[in-house]
């Protein structure tokens, strides 16, 4: 190759790029879940470890968990040894270890596309989707309240990005869909546009068992039984409370033998003391007793330990996220888990910002990365999380995807063998020389370095002229568009759709419409 060649090659091989995203370039092949080939950060000596962890000990001993309107799980509690006073349950120290003692490590959680199931534990990590935002947003029509269209939209970017791993929940809430009737449609849309796994309705136990049961439509009730296929992201009811709706539907999971995702949301200086230690070892007690009330419903039921610590402005009352101090406190949350050999839900990406801005890219790398580093498995609220959660945002989502694309990279660590080590190019190139157009580079050069759909690494000449010197935002919003306009829906066997719109149309028929 001649100088000139090799000098210009970088140019053309900018503009071919470009050209090639502009005309829809062959998307990366991506792979069902990540295996992290990086450790985990441990911050915590093993002195303070088992000071939280007396600390967690004397608070259920101590003050206890109310266990309210669920006399099934009060029975539970009593037959297991704690000790119950109507509805307040206290626990001798190391009795909630040993009841979680018989939840599995890891777990596989089945797709309806086996090639895409994913396994939840261990040194594996599986993307999943924000969840739980009553609007979305876009930079077209702003924020408004979110309907079935847009939920259907959001699993179709899911299921588009090679990035992502799974098609998540209540991705937003539809709110054009009456409240006890949603969550039909919200299981038939991530079975009919995605075919990887999902989670089901936790707002009620009809609602969590109406989840499992479509499940089985698609699955088969004796596969159900035996395997994951669905997940229930479950919330405490912070400072110490769980009610029924919340341990009911937990049960229903259990008891189906499917995973209940245990997840306390403790907003410091509110639901939770303003110190991290203080809030870590109350949000340790809380989802302990989740875990265990599991293994009490079904001995050997997956289970998730979950954990979403969050700070407030103290000024105003306002909750924050994307912080430091919850983003350090996930890695000890992460240590505490591993104790307990247990699979990990923590942090995710998490912004404030009420646009797809420096501040929500900032805040949510802050907060992913502490995801990343205290050993996560399950993360959910990968992308979109917007407005403290109160928005879905359609630009962001396709930014945080994208972000996750560069961790895939990030947590396959360095990976040192005869190729790596570049031998054969530092005996060609010698001295002085470059590597460009090496016979090493050529074999590696399209799987060397992880490469952004979005991001802009043009001169600052071609920015502004030839693209028009858009922001990452804006990209964004193309990038939505023609991902939904190309968009098709994986193959569903006839049969099973029919079953499941049949099981639906008569679920719906079966009650009014209820809108609280």
């Amino acid at each position: 190759m001649s100088d000139t060649a090799v000098a210009d090659a970088p140019n053309r091989r900018s503009r071919g790029t470009r050209a090639a995203r502009r005309e829809g370039a062959a998307k990366p092949a991506g792979v069902p879940y990540i295996v992290r080939n990086i450790p985990t950060y441990d911050i915590l000596s093993e002195e303070n470890l088992v000071r939280i962890e007396a600390a967690a000990d004397r608070i259920l001993a101590e003050v206890g968990i109310e266990f309210r309107d669920d006399p099934e799980a009060l029975a539970h509690w009593k037959r297991a040894g704690a000790a119950v006073t109507g509805t307040l349950v206290r626990f001798e120290p190391g009795m909630l270890k040993e009841v979680v003692a018989t939840a599995p490590a890891e777990f596989t959680q089945h797709a309806r596309n086996p090639a895409n199931s994913v396994r939840i534990g261990g040194r594996n990590v599986v993307f999943s989707p924000a969840y739980g935002s009553p609007f979305v947003m876009d930079l077209d029509n702003g924020r408004r309240y979110g309907t079935i269209e847009d939920f259907r939209n959001f699993i179709k970017l899911a299921q588009s990005s090679p990035w992502l791993h799974h098609s998540g929940g209540t991705i937003c809430e539809p709110v054009d869909v009456p409240v006890n009737k949603r969550h039909l449609d919200m299981v038939y849309a991530h079975v009919k546009y995605s075919d990887r796994p999902f989670m089901g309705s936790i707002t009620a136990e009809e609602r969590a068992e109406d989840s499992i049961d479509m499940a089985r439509i698609v699955f088969g009730a004796d596969f159900v039984d035996r395997n994951c296929v669905i997940l229930g992201n479950v919330n405490v009811n912070s400072p110490l409370v769980w009610d029924g709706t919340m341990t009911k539907s937990l049960r229903a999971y259990a008891r189906a033998n499917q995973a209940a995702v245990i997840v306390p949301f403790i907003l410091g200086g509110a639901m939770g003391p303003v110190t991290n230690a203080g809030a870590i070892a109350q949000s340790y007690a809380e989802t302990l007793a989740g875990c265990a009330l599991t293994q009490l419903e079904r001995k050997g039921a997956p289970v998730v330990f979950g954990n979403f610590l969050s700070s407030m402005s103290l000024r105003s009352g306002s909750p924050t996220f994307g912080t430091p101090e919850p983003a350090i406190g996930s890695m000890v949350v992460g240590q505490l888990a591993r104790r307990l050999n247990l699979p990990l839900r923590c942090a995710g990406n998490f912004s404030n910002a009420k646009l797809p801005d420096a501040q929500a890219m900032q805040e949510g790398l802050m907060s992913m990365l502490s995801a990343i580093h205290c050993g996560a498995n399950f993360i959910l609220h990968s992308a979109g999380f917007l407005d403290g959660l109160l928005s879905m945002s359609y630009e962001k989502f396709v930014m945080d995807a994208d972000l996750c694309g560069a961790l895939h990279s990030y947590l396959a660590g360095v990976v040192v063998d005869d190729n790596t080590l570049a031998m054969d190019a530092f005996l060609q190139v010698g001295p002085g020389s470059h590597f460009l157009g090496c016979d090493h580079t050529m074999r590696n050069y399209q799987t060397a370095f992880w490469d952004s759909t979005l991001s802009d690494n043009e001169t600052f000449e071609k920015w502004s002229e030839e693209d028009g010197s858009t922001d990452m935002a804006t990209r964004a919003n193309r990038q939505w568009k023609k991902t939904l306009a190309e968009f098709e829906a994986p193959a569903l066997d006839v049969a099973v759709d029919d079953a499941l719109c049949d099981y639906v149309d008569r679920r719906k028929s079966s009650m009014a419409d209820a809108w609280y």
